[in-house]
Parts: structure tokens; C-alpha cells; sequence
């Protein structure tokens, strides 16, 4: 078993699928306009603040990225190599993302001539393929190519800076992640001070320190909460507050999120945003720390064998589901008599387009991760080995 197998939290796969399944409501929403309900009890406040969610997905990549240096900083082990960090992230990233751009070009947008020139398209495709174009506005809010990859960008920028994070954090907790927490609030307190509209500045990097730092945190809590499990046998009823705890972090996030959904017009709701993240936040973490250590029909509700496979598609699964949404919708799919059957709220088209979103999206990410990313994944390893073993062989010489 590999070092990432070992640290897997099988809790989490739900967890992640959870985060990207709201986030991908949001996005199909936005074309179906259906409301969802419980009976008599609306969602409507979940769906419409369902981008919010994209903040715990981050969240949880701050958490797993620090995790294989917290294990290491607690048993007092060797830190792990940047070089070893940055090949693995190269590994899971780059293949799909890649492919992804590629099969959004030549599939929709050139078909569909959604560019006025060849040289605005090959300064977005270089903008992309660089993961700087969320520095333009022209690249960024004015490209064809979407589908959620602005917070691959964010990561990819955060994943550069993350071994020097990764060895500030070891050598100065404390003072590191406060650091990074105080960047994001001058960053985000200036912003709304200075500007009128906040399309530009909300999701960038700067305005995320502070979520990647709550999850460099949370990573280093659960490191001594699983040692202590694992030393003390907790009893039932340890699990029971756990589920407590649970439950009430998530009621706290989604009166967050119910708050969030009365913003009215993109100046406030992105204004709102950025005041509510961190809260939004350490009530999820405090939800995700809770969760490996729940009630055993909880932790199988979120770590069966399902949730391992949507987990493992789910980043295919993000970068493709707002496209499918919106092409199925151009393209009349399923058929309807009207133009807009979203604003009459035809009940018929709405809820067929809404499950076809759902299956196409996980049909198209499946065969993405199965006939693409684990054959360059393997691909990319043997390389990197062949490189290794070149350079032993060198220095031997």
C-alpha cells in the first residue's frame, strides 16, 4: 500500500462528493430553475447559495495536502520532499485538466465560434494552460472556456507556494497560520473598502489564505485525535458526541448558507461572500474534523463503496458539469416546445434535464478518469521512475 493509500479517510470521499454534488446543483440550476424541496420545506436557500460550498472543497484540500507533513511532524519522521509533492500533484492534475480544455475547444466552442479572433483564443488557451487567466478579466469572466476551472487555477497557484507554506508551518505553526489568515482579511477588508464590484477579487488566491490555513489546522487536529483514538478506544458514546458535534456544525453552516441567500444583485452577494467565508468555513471544518469519528452508520453513509467512486471522478466530474448543463440546454435536451421552458417552470423539462445533467456529467467523468487521467497517471510514474533511475545510474558513474 502507498504512503497516500495509508492516509486515506474514507469518511472524506463522502465528504468531497457532498461539496462538489451542491456546487454541481448550483451550476444546473442556474439553467433549470428548478426548486427543490423536502415535501413542504424548501431548499431553495441551499441550491441558491450553492457555490459557497467551493469554499469547503478548498478547505479540504488545505487539510489533505498538509496531512502526509502532520503525520510526519507528530511521529517526528523526515517531511516530505517538494520534489515528490509537486510530481504528484502534476500527476492528478495536469492530464485531465489538459484534456479537458482540448475537448472544450474543439467539441463546443469552436464549433460554436465563441471566439471573435485567433488571437484572443490562443492568449485564453495560453492563459489556461499556464493557470494564470484568472489574473485578466478578459481571460477570466470573458473566456469560453468554463466549467468551474478558475478553482483549479487557485489550487495550482496555492500548490507552488504550498512546500514553502508546508516548511513555515512546521518550523512556526502558530505564527505561519496567522499569518496567512491576517493576508486574507487585509486582502478582502481592502477590497470591500476600495471597490464597488468584487467579480475580479473574489476568488482569487489571496482571498483564500485563510481557508487553506483553517485546513493546515484542522489536518494537524485530526492527527492527534486519531492517535488518541487509536491509543484510548473511544467508547460509543464518544462517537455519539462526535455526531452531535456533527450535526450541529452543519446546522451552523447552513444557516450561513440560508443568510448568504438573501443577497440580492452580484455586488452584495460577492461582498457577503467574502464576509461570511471564514465563518462558513470553520463551520465546516468543524463538520469534517467531527466526521471520521461518528456513529458507524454515519461514517458508512459517507465512506462506502459508491462514495469511494464518485470521490475518485470527482474532479473530472466538476470541470465537465457545467458545460454538459449548458450545451444540453442549447441544444434543446431534453425537447421542448418553448424557448425558456426554465422560466415558465415547466415541471416536465425540469426535472428530466436536471437527472440528465446529473448522469451525463458522471458518465463523461468516468470515462475521463478511466480512459485518460489512471492511463497518463501511469504513464507519468513510469517516467518519473525512468528519470530517477537515470540519474542514480549517473552518479554512480
Amino acid at each position: 500500500m502507498s504512503g497516500e493509500n495509508k492516509q486515506r479517510i474514507p469518511e472524506l470521499d463522502g465528504w468531497r462528493v457532498l461539496l462538489v454534488f451542491v456546487v454541481s446543483w448550483y451550476h444546473i440550476w442556474q439553467q433549470s430553475w428548478l426548486t427543490p424541496s423536502i415535501g413542504d420545506y424548501s431548499l431553495d436557500f441551499l441550491v441558491r447559495s450553492g457555490y459557497m460550498p467551493v469554499d469547503g472543497t478548498i478547505l479540504l484540500s488545505g487539510f489533505l495536502l498538509f496531512l502526509p507533513w502532520a503525520k510526519a511532524l507528530y511521529e517526528k519522521k523526515p517531511l516530505p520532499t517538494a520534489k515528490d509533492f509537486y510530481r504528484r500533484r502534476a500527476i492528478r492534475i495536469l492530464p485531465c485538466y489538459y484534456f479537458f480544455i482540448l475537448l472544450d475547444l474543439f467539441v463546443v466552442v469552436l464549433p460554436q465560434h465563441q471566439y471573435p479572433t485567433a488571437g484572443r483564443m490562443w492568449t485564453d488557451l495560453a492563459a489556461h494552460f499556464t493557470f494564470t487567466f484568472t489574473f485578466s478579466r478578459t481571460t477570466y469572466l470573458g473566456s469560453p472556456l468554463f466549467g468551474g476551472l478558475w478553482t483549479i487555477a487557485v489550487e495550482t497557484q496555492f500548490y507552488l507556494l504550498f512546500p514553502l507554506v508546508a516548511k513555515a508551518v512546521s518550523r512556526k505553526p502558530a505564527a505561519t497560520l496567522l499569518g496567512l489568515a491576517a493576508v486574507s482579511a487585509y486582502y478582502r477588508g481592502y477590497c470591500l473598502w476600495q471597490l464597488s464590484e468584487f467579480q475580479m477579487v473574489v476568488n482569487q488566491l489571496a482571498s483564500f489564505f485563510d481557508v487553506y490555513a483553517i485546513g493546515i489546522a484542522a489536518s494537524m487536529c485530526y492527527v492527534w485525535l486519531d492517535a488518541w483514538r487509536r491509543r484510548t478506544a473511544p467508547r460509543w458514546f464518544h462517537a455519539a458526541a462526535a455526531t452531535v458535534l456533527f450535526f450541529a456544525a452543519m446546522w451552523a453552516a447552513a444557516a450561513i448558507s440560508r443568510l448568504q441567500a438573501g443577497a440580492v444583485g452580484y455586488a452584495e452577494l460577492q461582498a457577503s461572500q467574502m464576509m461570511r467565508r471564514p465563518y462558513y468555513v470553520l463551520a465546516l471544518a468543524v463538520a469534517m474534523l467531527s466526521l471520521p469519528f461518528v456513529l458507524r452508520p454515519l461514517r458508512f453513509l459517507f465512506s462506502n463503496p459508491l462514495m469511494r467512486f464518485l470521490a475518485g471522478i470527482s474532479m473530472n466530474y466538476y470541470m465537465v458539469h457545467q458545460v454538459v448543463a449548458v450545451q444540453l440546454k442549447y441544444h434543446n435536451i431534453p425537447f421542448s416546445e418553448f424557448e425558456n421552458p426554465n422560466m415558465v417552470g415547466l415541471l416536465e423539462w425540469q426535472l428530466p434535464y436536471t437527472w440528465l445533467c446529473f448522469g451525463l456529467s458522471v458518465l463523461i467523468a468516468a470515462a475521463m478518469t478511466y480512459l485518460v487521467e489512471k492511463p497518463a497517471a501511469f504513464g507519468l510514474k513510469r517516467l518519473f521512475a525512468a528519470i530517477d533511475a537515470h540519474r542514480v545510474q549517473k552518479g554512480a558513474v
